[in-house]
């Protein structure tokens, strides 16, 4: 069976989706992207660091040397693959280009009501535990306040956004809930990395073929606590 290129090399615009040998006879080129016309994406640009030794990589692939991306510290033992550092690399440059506006949260976590008090408490407590500032619905909006309100001044006020998909996020899609709403919202400001954590890329697509198509982490062959360094370091200004 033809695996989906989308993890490791991204589907950055609807030609790259065509190419993908599993995505390409489904979406047959641009036209299974017609719903979201409103949204451009261009290749970022960016280069590879030299391999700094061997190892197995985390995030949901294999095979390949681990690498140091150059936001590493050099006392750093997290150990990316080079397809983790193409996926992060233009991220870290959304967070270098904001580094100087203030009073920014690094992070802004959306996932589904479901996993409030699960894996996105999780996901939010090991970054809060490097240092990191997670804005965090069940911390951030108060009760009476008006949600959407609130996730519009969050993501307005964070570096970047992360979405923790989850088996409860897929079916919170299908029923185009709020998570939609803030879906939406990152994929419009290409600031977003999907966290895949109990499901498959494959699920997503089948979802959401847009934001299936984005690269991002995986939780398959790797920790939590793992996923949440790299993004703690992603976003960390020494």
């Amino acid at each position: 069976m033809a695996r989906c290129t989308a993890p490791v090399r991204g589907h950055y615009s609807a030609a790259a989706a065509a190419a993908c040998p599993a995505c390409g006879s489904r979406y047959g080129g641009s036209r299974g992207y017609s719903s979201y016309n409103s949204y451009t994406y261009s290749s970022p640009s960016f280069s590879i660091p030299a391999s700094s030794g061997g190892g197995r990589g985390s995030g949901g692939t294999s095979g390949g040397s681990s690498i140091r991306p150059r936001w590493s510290g050099a006392g750093s033992s997290v150990a990316y693959t080079p397809a983790e550092v193409r996926t992060l690399t233009p991220f870290r440059e959304t967070v270098e280009k904001r580094a100087s506006v203030p009073d920014l949260r690094d992070v802004f976590l959306c996932h589904a009501w479901d996993d409030r008090s699960a894996a996105a408490k999780d996901l939010h407590d090991e970054l809060e535990s490097r240092g990191i500032k997670v804005w965090f619905s069940e911390k951030d909006v108060q009760l009476g306040t008006p949600l959407l309100r609130e996730i519009d001044k969050g993501l307005a006020k964070s570096r970047i956004g992360i979405v923790l998909v989850t088996p409860a996020l897929l079916r919170r899609l299908k029923a185009e809930g709020i998570a939609e709403k803030e879906l939406s919202a990152l994929l419009a400001r290409d600031q977003l990395i999907p966290i895949v954590h109990g499901t498959t890329y494959e699920a997503l697509r089948d979802v959401s073929p847009l934001l299936g198509s984005r690269s991002g982490l995986s939780t398959a062959e790797t920790q939590m606590a793992d996923v949440a360094a790299k993004i703690a370091e992603l976003v960390t200004i020494q």
